[in-house]
């Protein structure tokens, strides 16, 4: 048994049941033993799964084009970027590259500030990014910025589906929502019920969009399963309070309110992923697996909202990357020759077969 798995078992050996957000975050954030602590990380071909970065620097390019022309519309002179979950640096140390070659005076005018609790990332992305030191600054949390200190961009790339989720099923025979625990049973880590006070979440579910009339809820099947994240709204809540002018923005996979409750996903979007393969069974390989929920776009743009920012869409990557290509087209001499390299991974990004579907880009405005 792993050092991670002794750690969760003891916890729920210690108060009986937890719920799965708390094992979630134990799983994937215990210090030095959980998943996203480990030394080779999860991200790569010959890993767990691959990202938008792992395709190639198109992607990093495109941004930095798009992060460029949004900052140089801005009315100050002095500009933040600050990337959340930076992972390794690579995304960071291609977008900075980019700019020193094209936007070079630009580059002078803003600092890059990297949102980053963990000790061992912060160390790979410094190793990462030396050449850019006088550039890059890093905090540990949102809550480490004064609020509406950020006249730039803030911004994030499949960082919000992996925040702990509360998973929560419907009971046909009470009507009402309960909470899906964890426990253990023959030495095993089980499913269990949670009963918890009928208020429970109630904000957050309304503020999801999951607060459904009674004559749809009647319709659920029994034990039918939804995710709620409350620690993303805060983030993005947090995200947008610290921008005082600029876009706020996330490259993710979810759905909005409406498309959770279909019959095809009783269960819910939460799946476990190693060497590239989903797995139901998230209970199984305790911080050997990556643990991932779709995050709700209706809840994170209602929390912008609410927080004084304006939509400016909910894109796929697919638009969002076509768009701002065609923009890059008309200035060709700002970004490079688009070679058969560029080409091949501005397909990958963007086929709706393989990420340009998957992936969708919520993009906020503080005027």
């Amino acid at each position: 048994m792993t050092e991670i798995a002794k750690i969760v078992q003891k916890a729920v050996e210690r108060q009986g049941v937890i719920a799965f957000a708390e094992f979630m975050r134990l799983a994937l954030y215990c210090p030095k033993y959980g998943y996203y602590e480990q030394p080779a990380g999860p991200v790569g071909r010959e890993r767990d799964y691959y990202t938008n970065v792992s395709v190639g620097s198109l992607f990093s390019e495109i941004l930095a084009f798009q992060f460029a022309e949004w900052l140089e519309s801005l009315s100050g002179k002095a500009f933040q970027l600050v990337e959340a979950g930076a992972n390794d640096g690579q995304l960071a140390a291609e977008v900075l590259a980019w700019l020193r070659q094209h936007r070079p005076s630009l580059l002078e005018s803003f600092r890059y500030w990297i949102i980053e609790p963990s000790d061992r990332l912060h160390s790979r992305q410094k190793a990462k990014l030396e050449h850019f030191a006088g550039q890059v600054l890093w905090f540990d949390s949102l809550r480490s910025l004064p609020e509406a200190s950020v006249n730039g961009i803030i911004f994030s790339n499949e960082l919000l589906d992996a925040m702990p989720v509360h998973r929560l099923g419907w009971d046909i025979s009470s009507g009402r929502w309960f909470e899906w625990g964890v426990t253990i049973k023959d030495a095993r880590l089980v499913w269990t019920k949670i009963w918890r006070d009928p208020g429970f979440l109630a904000e957050e579910l309304n503020q999801a969009g999951l607060e459904l009339p009674a004559e749809a809820l009647a319709a659920l099947p029994d034990e039918f399963t939804i995710e709620i994240c409350p620690e993303a709204a805060a983030w993005w809540r947090q995200a947008a309070l610290a921008l005082n002018e600029g876009k706020l923005l996330t490259i993710d996979y979810g759905f909005s309110a409406d498309q959770y409750l279909t019959p095809e996903r009783p269960g819910g979007t939460l799946r476990g992923y190693r060497h590239h393969c989903p797995n139901a069974d998230v209970l199984a390989q305790v911080g050997e697996q990556d643990l991932t929920a779709h995050i709700n776009f209706t809840q994170l743009l209602r929390a912008g909202e609410a927080a004084g920012l304006r939509t400016d869409g909910l894109f796929s990557q697919e638009r969002f990357l076509t768009t701002t290509a065609a923009k890059i087209l008309g200035k060709p001499s700002c970004f490079g020759e688009w070679t058969p390299a560029r080409l091949r991974q501005f397909q990958t990004l963007t086929h709706p077969e393989q990420l340009g579907q998957r992936f969708s880009v919520l993009l906020q405005t503080r005027e």
